[in-house]
């Protein structure tokens, strides 16, 4: 008989007993999100305000940025806010749990994932927003690095100087590299670790050892996993945001689906 887990084949690498990764189809992250999408529209009331909370908070960054002359930092400010990006979505895993166990859903147990996390999750949001810190800092670094002494530009220069002059495309390009290097790690640590401390009581350092197999183990599919989160949250920031209000669910809810595919827990597996 083989062991199935919903759908795929229950075999994968060990990480620590009882739990194990899956390798999952090139393709699989459109499955995820088609899932997510379900989810969204399952309870979309819910869903839909969580998404805009988000987008709230983060049109509040921009214009907070804006009023204060400080337009030259809010890309790595937007980038900065998407690292703690996973911990933010707990709630919509918690959405999602309860959708897949046909419990009772509602704005204020989702919201409590965050305000109150369980077992280790308040640990994982401390690494996060650390990587947050480090990642303003890199920012404030290359920013001092390539601009000198010339502090931040007005708004109406500012993309003047950032694509027509050449410290400008120099911090363009090596910020854009640190993000991205920086950005990889987090997803690497991040991919499923926390859905995985919300249905499990193990540490820290598991759950990312756990994340960073899966996606070691499914290098071609997590790639497409994070180009495909990447296109919809830009797309959400490039509207005002107010994508975001949509993006930012339905990432948060395909997210789960894809800690469910790529994580196999000893409790999970029936025979087919």
């Amino acid at each position: 008989m083989t062991t199935m887990v919903g759908g795929l084949p229950a075999t994968g690498e060990e990480v620590v007993p009882g739990i194990s990764v899956r390798t999952v189809p090139f393709d699989q992250p459109w499955e995820w999100l088609a899932a997510g999408w379900r989810d969204l529209w399952t309870h979309p009331a819910t869903s839909l305000s969580y998404g805009a909370a988000f987008a709230v908070i983060a049109a509040l960054l921009a214009w907070g940025t804006t009023m204060t002359g400080a337009q030259s930092i809010v890309l790595a400010l937007f980038g900065g806010f998407l690292l703690i990006g996973p911990l933010i979505a707990a709630g919509l895993y918690d959405i999602s749990r309860r959708i897949e166990a046909d419990q009772p859903v509602s704005l204020g147990r989702a919201l409590k994932s965050i305000v109150r996390p369980k077992g280790q999750l308040g640990f994982m949001g401390i690494a996060l927003f650390l990587i947050f810190v480090v990642w303003m800092q890199i920012a404030f670094l290359l920013f001092m690095l390539f601009a000198g002494g010339r502090g931040f530009p007005p708004p109406e220069q500012f993309v003047h100087m950032l694509f027509f002059t050449s410290h400008g495309l120099g911090l363009l390009v090596v910020g854009t590299l640190a993000g991205a290097i920086l950005a990889f790690i987090t997803f690497a640590v991040s991919a499923v670790s926390v859905p995985l401390l919300m249905v499990r009581d193990i540490d820290v350092v598991t759950a990312m050892r756990t994340s960073v197999r899966a996606v070691v183990a499914n290098p071609k599919a997590m790639v497409l996993w994070a180009a495909l989160i990447s296109g919809f949250v830009v797309l959400g920031i490039l509207t005002m945001c107010a994508g975001l209000v949509v993006m930012f669910p339905l990432v948060g809810h395909a997210t789960w689906h894809a800690f469910k595919d790529l994580v196999i827990l000893d409790d999970e597996a029936v025979e087919g």
